[in-house]
Parts: C-alpha cells; structure tokens; sequence
C-alpha cells in the first residue's frame, strides 16, 4: 500500500525559499547564542532544600511518579520547576 501525498500550496515567500534550498543556495548559519548552554545552566541543580509533607501527599506523589516511570524527586522538581516558571497554574 502506498501513501499519498498531500498537495502543499507555498506562498511566493515560500516558493522563492523552496526554490533556493533546492538550488543549493542557502547555507547554515551558527546561531549568536549557545542556546545548549543555557539549558544546562537552567536545569542544573545546585541547591538542596528539606520539606515536611504529609505521608499521603508523599505516598501519592511516588505512586504518580512510579506510572511514569521516574523517581518521585524528580516528578517533585519538575511540578516545582513548572509552577515557579509559570507553566503550572492554580486550578
């Protein structure tokens, strides 16, 4: 069984871009910013902190992470890395 294409209609924009990659014109360009950097710098982990939660919230928080396969201090960085990023919301 073959796959068939879907016509994709370009702009002139699009086109002339089209147009130039095929023609070998266009060439990369290594971006300003070491973006991979950034990253590493923004999720390194260099504090440590202690909390008191109740035996429930602990016990549902390593059952959630246990379903995705991860260890629960690691789900508990991310829900807090989410919430102080402004990525998770109060409902």
């Amino acid at each position: 069984m073959t796959k068939s294409k879907k016509a994709i209609i370009l702009d002139e924009y699009e086109s002339e871009i089209l147009e130039a990659f095929e023609n070998g014109e266009l060439k990369l360009v290594e971006p300003k910013t070491d973006f991979q950097t950034i990253a590493r710098n923004t999720m390194k982990k260099n504090r440590k902190i202690n909390i008191r939660i109740s035996e429930n919230d602990l016990s549902a928080l390593q059952r959630k992470a246990a379903r995705e396969g991860m260890p629960y201090q690691t789900l508990i960085g991310s829900v807090l890395h989410k919430f102080a990023s402004g990525f998770l919301k109060e409902a």
